[in-house]
């Protein structure tokens, strides 16, 4: 039988691991299923669409479904807002 490796982050990872044991499943079940799904309908524009987009911003970014409490979130880039006056009346 020949494999597939699919290489990802630690907080990807933890995420499908964390999603896994919910099922009662290993890993490689739920990216099983994941890429059944995804060949059900790579037929479909859209699909076609979303492959050739996440493989472009998957160099840069972690998926939303993944732990990434250690990346820079956006408000974390900006400047505190300055403090607005107090009013008086």
């Amino acid at each position: 039988m020949s494999g597939l490796k699919i290489p990802l982050e630690d907080a990807e990872l933890d995420a499908v691991k964390r999603y896994a044991q919910t099922l009662g499943v290993s890993p490689a079940d739920v990216a099983y299923a994941a890429l059944n799904r995804l060949m059900m309908q790579a037929r479909e524009p859209e699909v076609r669409t979303d492959i050739v987009e996440t493989s472009r911003w998957r160099r840069q970014n972690l998926p939303l479904w993944s732990d990434s409490a250690q990346s820079v979130h956006a408000y974390e880039g900006r400047a505190d807002d300055e403090p607005e006056p107090s009013r008086r009346l």
